[in-house]
This record gives C-alpha cells, sequence and structure tokens, in this order.
C-alpha cells in the first residue's frame, strides 16, 4: 500500500513549514545572548547569575521533549505544537514585561519548554509521511534550523540590544511567533498515523486546519476515499484502557528506548558530535573579541560560514544517502519504492546511514582540532573562515545521518526516539559549554580543541560496530516485541 496520499510538493511544504517551527527553539537559546550583559546590569545581579538563566535554559530543552515526546505519539502532532506555541508565546510576553530577576529565571524555564518539543515534533512529522527510500534529502531540511538559529540569533539579539533594548529581544520573539503560530493554524495538517494514517482519514475537528475545515464543510461527504487500513493500531495493551491512561503511562517512553544498545550507541555518538558544535560556539565569541579585535557585530558574522557549510550538507548529503539506499537496495535485490513504507526487516539501514557519515565525521575530527590551533595563533581570517565551513558540512552531515538512522529504526516511536537524542545532545551540549573555557585555560585553545578530535576519531569504531551489529540488534528487539 501507498505511505501517503501527499504529493512531492505537499511533502516538501509540511517539511519546510515543521522546520519553521522548530527554527524557534535554538533561535529563542542564542538570540538572548548578546543581552547577557545589560541585564545583569538591568536586575542588579552577578553575570553568573545571568548565566543561570541560560543553564535552566537547555535543561528543559533536553528535558521537555523527554517527558512528553511520547504523548506525540498517541495524541497527534497539532495538539503538540498549539501547546507549544501558546506556552512559548505567552512566556515570551511575560518576559518582556519582567522587572524582577526571579521572573525571568522561572518564565526563561516556560520558555524553554514551550520551544523545546517543536524540534522533536519536526523530526517526528518526517518519519509520519517519508520513507526510508528519500528520508535522507528531507531529515537535512530539518537539520538547517539547527544552525541556523544559532547562527543567525547572536547577530539578530545584537542589533535589536544595541538599537531597541534587551526587551524588544522578547517582543520580536512574540511576533514572529505569533505570525507562525496562525500559519500554522490554517495550513500545517496533522500527519500522526495513529490518526490520519496516510493522510486520506479524515482528522477529527480539533485536529483540522482552517483550510480543511472550510474544505469540509464545502464537501460534508468527501472527495476522496478513506484508505482506514493505513491507520497505525495502538498496542494491544491500549485496547482496553483510554488513550489518556495509555499515553500517561507512556510518559517516560523516551527513557526506556535506552535499553536499546544500538539506540545507545547512536546518542553516544550523536551527543559528543554536538557537544562539539556547541564548545566551538561558546568559545568563538570570547576567542575573536580577544585575539582578532572582533566587536558583537563582527562576531555573530563570524557564524556565518557554519550557516554556509550546513547548507551545503544538507544540499550533499541527504542525496548521499538516498544514493546510498538505492545502491545497497539495488544489491540486494531489494524494492525501492518512495511511496510505500518498507519493511526494513534484513536490510542494513545502518550501513546506508553510516557509510556517508564516517568520511564526514573523520573530516570534523581534522577541522574542529585544526579549528583551536589556526584560531590561537591568528592565522588569516579567510582561513579560519573556511575551516568553520567545513566544520558546518561534516558535524551538521554526521548529525543528519543519526538523525535519519534514529527515524529509520524506530519509525513508530519517533517522536520518543528522537526526543531521548534531543536529551542528550542538550545535556552534553551544556556540559561541553560548561567546561570548554575550563579546558582552554588549562591546556590552550590548540590542545582543547586537539581534544575534540580525538573524541570524534573514537567514535569512528563504535560507528563501525553499529554497521555490523545493526541488523542483529534490530532482529532481537523485533523478537522482544
Amino acid at each position: 500500500p501507498r505511505y501517503t496520499v501527499y504529493t512531492q510538493w505537499q511533502k516538501r511544504s509540511i517539511v519546510v513549514g515543521a522546520a519553521v517551527c522548530a527554527f524557534f527553539n535554538p533561535l529563542t537559546a542564542q538570540v538572548y545572548l548578546p543581552a547577557l550583559n545589560v541585564l545583569s546590569k538591568e536586575f542588579n545581579v552577578t553575570p553568573a547569575d545571568i548565566n543561570l538563566t541560560v543553564t535552566t535554559y537547555m535543561v528543559f530543552q533536553g528535558l521537555t521533549p523527554t517527558l512528553f515526546g511520547g504523548f506525540t505519539d498517541t495524541f497527534g502532532r497539532r495538539p503538540g505544537y498549539i501547546v507549544c506555541f501558546v506556552v512559548y508565546i505567552a512566556a515570551n510576553i511575560a518576559l518582556a514585561l519582567a522587572d524582577r530577576y526571579r521572573q525571568l529565571l522561572i518564565v526563561r524555564c516556560l520558555q524553554s519548554a514551550g520551544s523545546a518539543t517543536v524540534m522533536v515534533l519536526c523530526q517526528a512529522v518526517v518519519a509520519d509521511i517519508i520513507t526510508s527510500a528519500e528520508r535522507g534529502q528531507y531529515i537535512g531540511i530539518t537539520a538547517i534550523p539547527s544552525i541556523l538559529g544559532p547562527s543567525m540569533g547572536p547577530v539578530i539579539g545584537g542589533a535589536l540590544t544595541k538599537f531597541l533594548g534587551w526587551r524588544s529581544i522578547f517582543w520580536f520573539l512574540t511576533i514572529c511567533a505569533g505570525v507562525n503560530f496562525a500559519l500554522l493554524l490554517c495550513f500545517l495538517p496533522e500527519t500522526c498515523r495513529k490518526v490520519v494514517g496516510d493522510g486520506s482519514i479524515r482528522p477529527p475537528p480539533m485536529y483540522r486546519t482552517l483550510v480543511q475545515t472550510i474544505r469540509y464543510r464545502r464537501h460534508p461527504e468527501g472527495v476522496a476515499e478513506q484508505n482506514m487500513e493505513s491507520l497505525e493500531k495502538h498496542p494491544d495493551e491500549m485496547q482496553n484502557v483510554s488513550k489518556w491512561k495509555f499515553a500517561t503511562r507512556h510518559l517516560f517512553a523516551s527513557v526506556v528506548l535506552l535499553r536499546d544498545v544500538e539506540f545507545l550507541f547512536l546518542l553516544l555518538c550523536g551527543g559528543i558530535v554536538f557537544s562539539g558544535v556547541y564548545a566551538i560556539g561558546t568559545a568563538m565569541p570570547h576567542q575573536f573579541a580577544t585575539l582578532y579585535g572582533f566587536d558583537d557585530l563582527e562576531v555573530g558574522l563570524m557564524y556565518l560560514p557554519l550557516v554556509g557549510g550546513s547548507i551545503v550538507a544538507v544540499v550533499v548529503v541527504g542525496p548521499g544517502m538516498n544514493w546510498n539506499y538505492r545502491r545497497h537496495a539495488r544489491r540486494l535485490g531489494f524494492p525501492i519504492d518512495r511511496r510505500r513504507r518498507m519493511d526494513l526487516h534484513g536490510f542494513p539501514i545502518e550501513k546506508v546511514r553510516l557509510q556517508v557519515a564516517l568520511p564526514l565525521l573523520a573530516l570534523g575530527a581534522a577541522v574542529v582540532a585544526s579549528w583551536g590551533w589556526v584560531t590561537v595563533n591568528e592565522v588569516e581570517i579567510e582561513k579560519v573562515c573556511i575551516i568553520v565551513f567545513f566544520i558546518g558540512v561534516s558535524l551538521v552531515g554526521v548529525n543528519n545521518a543519526i538523525n535519519a538512522l534514529i527515524v529509520d529504526i524506530f519509525p513508530e516511536k519517533a517522536g520518543a526516539a528522537l526526543a531521548a537524542y534531543n536529551l542528550v545532545k542538550c545535556l552534553m551540549g551544556a556540559v561541553a559549554s560548561g567546561v570548554i573555557d575550563l579546558l582552554i585555560a588549562a591546556v590552550g585553545l590548540g590542545k582543547a580543541f586537539t581534544v575534540f578530535g580525538a573524541l570524534y576519531l573514537l567514535l569512528i569504531p563504535i560507528m563501525v560496530l553499529v554497521m555490523w551489529r545493526g541488523v542483529d540488534w534490530r532482529e532481537q528487539r523485533r523478537e522482544r516485541e
């Protein structure tokens, strides 16, 4: 049977819409940073106190999707989006009006809780409508917010703080989120396969977009056949249990997945790779200001090569994974059909994804280690930009491959699995951000990032092990379930 009723352009539009929603999470984390010194003076607290608002944001950024990722797999994607944006918009308004440090600290946690789950929802939407044969390029699209947010955030935040004051940051986020929320209500359809199947089943009224509501009123009898067989059933254990009790029982669905060996290895690899991105992003402002004499705006512009590299990763790595999928499928006589979700039983999907990731990981080890040495030696800024560009290509490419593989091995639990991945990335990123300055002070900038390069090299045998044993681990998991 077909996997989805959506056309190629409809799928692209849905994924882009989900990616735009996801953009608010990394943007919110970074747009706030240029205002830290101003906020410290405004609320008459120490820089350490203000930095605590950054730490708590990252903690909630990791925890919230882990707690509620399983809910979106049960109740659907649109209710999750609506709750997230209502909380997020309300938190931004409260932050813009805050006049006490305690308010800032508490509401900042709510802001993080509202924006964090949309990152996981974005990947879950891809799992709902995209087959393994074409997932590579779409996973690449959803990775763009993770890089554009941290890259553009400091530039936007610095400009707003300088010309309009720190409160304008939160009004800016409120306006942008409000516009996006309105578009979401109008156009972004429900995709959860437990609610709408392949997209042909009419969603309940509360799940409908404004466009769907108008269309169904004009055509109450329907204009297309509903494929009820495409509706994914809940497990047998739910048959005599209400949906709410079932979702509550699976509140920690992400934590349960940590028992899987293959999943743990993927989390370890992805978390360490992303910790390097956070470490470089945290170290860049101080190092460029100290060694090159850059001001806040110039430091913000130095993130742009990272954006360029991430875009190249999307353009190259996604199609590369699709090509590798077709290559393995032809070699094994495995059918290739972009319109249907294929049973990956016995198919080496781990090799398909990680054969693309491995050379990028080796490149990432080299350029991350090089970044520390060329920066500390104050090499020409053009050469530094080239290295930052290749950091974006390599690390974003590896992250895209791991994202795609996680969705491949947990297609019906994508929300919970990606929530766990998000938690690990956030926690490792928080640790990397917190220790990088201490590490640089202890061993120097060059050696500090050589450590990260060495860690990346240690991940290569782990990825090789996953490629070698992945099919067996999936079969063992299938037998347990």
